[in-house]
């Protein structure tokens, strides 16, 4: 019997993670790996759906996307080296393509390595996750939400990869349930068509609120006011959106700011982040984190070590993957899995506890000098080279850094542009066309429509 491994989640760290093992199957240690994902399909955000809540089976709704989402960064910074967009598509794209597009690609890069639908036990959800210090291995508790029923299994190894955007963070405010309009967490945001004509205050001063004011203002809000607490993000916003202070008071209508401004709202958008939450996982191995570039208690931010108060060791046998802050996404989700699995397969070998504990402190006491964003790029890029060198993986996406500290300023040059902008591909060194039309007036996101399209080349 090789190692048993479980993966909690089918999303994008998920499935890379499965289609490592696939990839290494025959080195190392064998390995049976077995994938729960709660929803329909594989996916994890990308999976979109209309439900809001609660889903069919009375499980929470995982998904945090929406209609007409482009990405909001070069996807030639996400890119695969052995599968680029030219593979799946048979051309060369625009850099920021919509969310059908992207999923589109993350499927077929699945299928490129090796995974087949029944390797995914989908509308499967985990109820809990208990780990025996005596026998060293796993009891996971799950839910068949077909048929209803409970069942556990026994594995040597666990790796959480269910993702850290699906638990919505939600303050208050003082006489916010007075409010007459509709309020709702980005989390519930599913169409911004529902807000034509509408005075909207967005609570927040992230990548949420930059994102969905954009949606609105692209599709007719009469105007988007956004509501900071540390910091505007300071861009060069269009006519109609603007950003006041922090939201202090809500009559009615009426809200009420820290800078003394008071105006009149219909609808209110919380766009305030999300939670760590991990509640099939025993207390003592739950991870407990802000959205932070290292994480406490993960040695590369992937291998567990109870290094917090009240949590213990599980052997070096935990994972948890995708769960940091993020310049770099699919292909960070690759590199964690392709390190996991090697691990695991004991292809590498970590240091001892000692040094891995040490080395988590050390990157803890490094997040507060990442104040810029050049600092954190700078500083995920360093994450993903040494995971790179350990995993003797032979591409290096040095390269993406540069790009990603570009895409910054065109954000900053001009908010509602820089999605129009070109990226040169670093594995094939193309430069990527220019939709005919400019994001802004592009209201259709189908994967038909988008590839269908006529493009400008570079």
């Amino acid at each position: 019997m090789g190692i048993r491994v479980c993966v909690v989640g089918g999303g994008p760290s998920g499935m890379a993670t499965l289609g490592m093992f696939k990839r290494l199957q025959a080195q190392g240690e064998e390995c049976e790996v077995t994938v729960y994902e709660k929803q329909d399909a594989p996916g994890g955000l990308w999976n979109l759906t209309w439900r809001t809540g609660i889903d069919e089976y009375g499980e929470t709704v995982h998904c945090s996307m929406y209609r007409d989402l482009f990405s909001n960064g070069p996807k030639e910074a996400l890119e695969f080296p052995d599968y680029t967009f030219i593979d799946h598509f048979g051309k060369e794209i625009p850099s920021c393509p919509p969310r059908p597009v992207l999923y589109d690609y993350l499927k077929g890069y699945w299928k490129f390595l090796g995974i087949e639908d029944g390797d995914v036990f989908v509308k499967h959800s985990v109820k809990n996750v208990q780990y025996n210090k005596n026998t060293k291995t796993f009891t996971v508790s799950v839910k068949d939400l077909v048929k209803g029923e409970e069942y556990s299994q026994e594995f040597d190894r666990v790796i959480v990869a269910s993702g850290h955007f699906s638990t919505p963070h939600v303050p208050t405010f003082p006489g916010i349930e007075s409010f007459n309009g509709r309020v709702l967490h980005a989390h519930d945001f599913r169409n911004a068509r529902e807000f034509t004509g509408k005075r909207c205050l967005l609570i927040g001063s992230s990548y949420s609120a930059e994102d969905i004011g954009l949606q609105l203002y692209k599709f007719g809000a009469k105007n988007v006011t956004m509501s900071w607490r540390t910091q505007p993000m300071g861009f060069h916003w269009p006519e109609t959106m603007k950003e006041e202070q922090l939201l202090i008071k809500v009559d009615g209508n009426t809200c009420y700011f820290k800078n003394g401004h008071v105006e009149d709202f219909d609808s209110i958008i919380l766009c305030t982040g999300y939670r760590h939450n991990f509640p099939f996982m025993a207390p003592e191995h739950r991870l407990e984190a802000t959205n932070i570039f290292n994480l406490p208690n993960l040695y590369r931010n992937i291998q567990w070590f109870g290094t917090s108060k009240g949590t213990m060791d599980a052997d070096g046998r935990l994972f948890y993957l995708g769960m940091t802050d993020q310049f770099y996404t699919y292909t960070m989700f690759m590199m964690q899995g392709l390190w996991t699995a090697q691990v695991i397969k004991g292809i590498i070998s970590p240091p001892s506890r000692e040094k891995c504990v040490a080395d988590i402190a050390k990157n803890l006491a490094i997040n507060a000098s990442l104040s810029s964003y050049n600092s954190q790029i700078d500083n995920q890029a360093e994450y993903m080279e040494t995971l790179r060198k350990e995993t003797h993986h032979p591409i290096s996406w040095q390269g993406a850094a540069e790009m990603f500290k570009g895409w910054e300023q065109d954000k900053h040059d001009e908010i509602l542009t820089y999605r129009d902008k070109t990226h040169k591909n670093m594995f094939t060194g193309l430069v990527s066309p220019l939709l005919k039309m400019p994001w802004a007036k592009l209201l259709d996101d189908s994967l038909e429509t988008y590839i269908g399209m006529e493009y400008i080349e570079q």
